[in-house]
């Protein structure tokens, strides 16, 4: 098989058009590459969404790396330098969606694999596999969740993981991943009666009852973080209650809010507590919650420490091992063994222009390929 280049794999996955839920042939490239590599590939498409788990060798260890190719709009597209999905390479910058997020991390992943393999024709003392998602940047339900379900069923346990989330925020080798906080976000509603402004005593205003409400909730400290975790924040993100006169008494009024928490608490503590605070009020309200993922960490060990080593070797720095940022697909991975997430530089992630450093592409690839070499050791 040809050699792998990480800068032409991430461009040729930067021309696939791929925005949540389309894969617009992403996997399509990836499947052909690691079948190329001597990978068992099965794709796994759920509801609209496609995914791909890919594994080379039977035995255990398995060491995975985890990731995805699905992309978020790209906004104004004549607000870009260049086309957002032509992977165009400028001053030795990659321009295009998902440069960053994290399509150069995935292209880095099969060249570390295929040097190693290269070096290695027996392959490793054990496994390596490749999780692949296209829901990680939409619901995150069709994705990484439902593979790893899948995986179970199949008898696919994995041993380590590493994510490639863009994890650095300005310079490769500064920021690795150890955890995350959790996030849940929160709909409350008051349903009054919708009436005249001038004839008050024949409808009900739920929003004076709403400001009571949000009162309650919008400014407390949660906690003052641990030693892992920042501390934990409620946010409150619409307030909304439909209305465009000026003369009417809106019916209904709607709040959203989203809590970012740390490992002292959980969603279901949060959601008691919030229950508590709102039913002082008084109030009639209707919640919904919906939860994205709990907190998590995987406590410093022997895979941050092969990560970290890595890491140091190819950049000379020693990575801070953070929970800070939002959710990754590392939430559903933790339950199933020591995850961190190490990628790319995020500075300009979900942004007009995203790009990344053709050279940090090459430096993310040789530190990949470190982290097989310290995982499986000389064997």
């Amino acid at each position: 098989m040809p050699a792998i280049d990480t800068v032409a794999l991430t461009q040729a996955l930067v021309r696939c058009a791929s925005v949540t839920p389309a894969d617009a042939g992403a996997l399509d490239i990836l499947e052909d590459t690691l079948n190329g590599l001597g990978f068992a590939c099965h794709r796994l498409p759920f509801g609209e969404v496609d995914n791909l788990y890919a594994r080379h060798g039977t035995a255990a260890p398995n060491f995975c790396f985890a990731g995805h190719t699905d992309v978020v709009p790209v906004g104004d597209p004549d607000a870009w330098t260049v086309d957002p999905f032509a992977g165009e390479v400028i001053d030795d910058s990659l321009y295009g969606r998902g440069a960053a997020d994290m399509k150069g991390a995935v292209a880095a992943f099969i060249t570390a694999v295929a040097s190693y393999l290269d070096d290695h024709p027996n392959g490793p003392a054990g496994s390596i596999s490749l999780l692949i998602t296209g829901d990680e940047e939409g619901p995150a339900v069709n994705g990484t969740k439902k593979v790893l379900e899948w995986m179970t069923e199949h008898g696919e346990a994995i041993d380590a993981c590493v994510v490639g989330e863009p994890t650095n925020p300005s310079a490769l080798g500064e920021m690795a991943k150890i955890g995350r906080r959790g996030s849940m976000n929160g709909t409350i509603t008051v349903t009054g009666t919708q009436g005249h402004v001038a004839y008050p005593g024949l409808a009900e205003n739920p929003v004076p009852g709403m400001i009571r409400l949000l009162a309650a909730i919008g400014d407390v400290d949660l906690d003052d973080g641990t030693d892992a975790f920042q501390p934990s924040n409620l946010e409150i993100t619409t307030v909304d209650v439909g209305n465009p006169a000026d003369n009417v008494i809106p019916a209904k009024a709607t709040a959203m809010l989203n809590i970012r928490f740390n490992d002292r608490h959980s969603s279901d503590s949060l959601t008691a507590w919030l229950r508590e605070r709102l039913d002082a009020t008084g109030v009639a309200y209707d919640l919904d919650i919906r939860v994205s993922g709990e907190a998590f960490l995987t406590p410093p060990g022997p895979l941050s420490e092969i990560v970290a080593a890595a890491v140091a070797a190819e950049t000379g720095r020693a990575p801070e091992l953070s929970t800070s940022g939002g959710t990754s697909d590392a939430r559903f991975i933790k339950d199933h063994c020591p995850v961190v997430e190490f990628g790319l530089v995020g500075r300009t992630m979900h942004k007009v222009d995203e790009r990344t450093s053709c050279d940090d592409l090459r430096s993310l690839t040789a530190i990949y390929r470190g982290i097989l070499d310290r995982f499986f050791g000389a064997g």
